[in-house]
């Protein structure tokens, strides 16, 4: 590989033009200096400190495009890199070699990346990686709301919480192989002038065929549902009581609030919720609750108190919500609000 020393796309390392309300943002970085790939592959949440192992040189060459919610990024290194991860992003990483070898210690064991067989990283799967030059990948990074929101459109209902997704899909056919065709038409579609910085509607329905993909043929923690038959579409005084949950998530109201919300009895509502959600207005209410927490706490700066929060959302005993809150997402909230 050959690397010129921090050679930036049309001598500026970041551009951002915005395109029929579509904001692209272009880094190219490369270079031979260990810190300054440290800098390149932190983020304000995550810091990521990179060393070289041995006595043998490094280099770099990594171009990253991001667009609101998803980022893609094309990537090739020499060398033995080991880098380690100070901070948990919400995206999910999915990493699509095509050279070389590169290892993530998972949560249980570590996770191998070599060519022919992707790797999905869920927030906080991994802390440490090694990799072994030459080493080239296409990498693709979604948030996880931007997952979240399409789970709760196909289910209409509030998901939230790890996918529990399985870390390896096979590149070599099915729908590994296109789903690395998608990432790498995102990137080519969008690196410079790229067609797809002119169609935003072209670029979001790659980045949503990528998300469906990796959602019905990884195993993960809805998969038995997805195989399933779709529900019948819920009826509209279900509809009309969770709009009105969401309208007034913060107030205390009541089930016979919603109810007379949905303009329906609260034995009626309680039927409409058992029959299409499987679960109680109430408990549909406190879910919708506890993801907005969740979503404050990880937004949340270090003055705040996980007190001040979970009252927010009306959470009064902190003791139930730091346990309901721990099983729900698997770190307590102070875990969360200092991530």
């Amino acid at each position: 590989m050959s690397v010129d020393s921090d050679r930036h796309i049309a001598g500026s390392s970041t551009r951002q033009p915005v395109l029929q309300s579509m904001t692209v943002r272009e880094t190219a970085r490369s270079g031979t200096d260990v810190d300054e790939l440290s800098d390149a592959l932190s983020t304000p949440k995550a810091m990521i400190k990179m060393t070289a192992q041995g006595d043998a040189p490094i280099a770099y060459r990594c171009n990253f495009i991001s667009v609101d919610d998803v980022s893609v990024a094309d990537c090739s290194y020499e060398g033995t890199i080991v880098g380690k991860r100070d901070g948990v992003v919400d995206r999910m990483a999915i990493f699509l070699p095509t050279e070389g070898n590169m290892t993530f210690g998972g949560k249980w064991e570590p996770i191998y990346s070599v060519p022919g067989r992707g790797v999905i990283l869920e927030p906080g799967d991994a802390r440490g990686t090694s990799m072994f030059g030459p080493r080239s990948h296409l990498c693709m990074f979604i948030d996880q709301a931007r997952i979240t929101k399409r789970l709760t459109h196909m289910f209409e209902r509030t998901i939230g919480g790890d996918l529990d997704i399985h870390p390896d899909i096979d590149l070599t056919s099915g729908a590994g192989l296109v789903l690395q065709q998608i990432v790498a038409n995102l990137h080519g579609g969008l690196s410079e002038n790229g067609p797809l910085r002119r169609s935003p509607l072209a670029f979001n329905s790659l980045c949503d065929a990528a998300i469906y993909l990796l959602l019905e043929a990884c195993p993960n923690r809805y998969s038995n549902e997805l195989a399933q038959a779709a529900a019948a579409p819920a009826p509209r005084h279900v509809k009309w009581a969770i709009d009105y949950m969401q309208e007034h998530i913060a107030e205390p109201i009541s089930l016979d609030d919603i109810a007379a919300a949905a303009k329906v009895s609260v034995r009626t509502l309680q039927q409409g919720f058992r029959q299409f959600r499987n679960t109680t207005p109430i408990a549909y209410l406190h879910e919708i609750r506890m993801i907005a927490a969740h979503r404050d706490l990880l937004d949340a700066d270090s003055t705040q108190a996980v007190a001040d929060i979970a009252l927010r959302w009306g959470f009064t005993h902190l003791g139930r919500f730091a346990a309901e809150y721990k099983k729900r997402f698997g770190q307590l909230p102070s875990q969360t609000l200092r991530a």
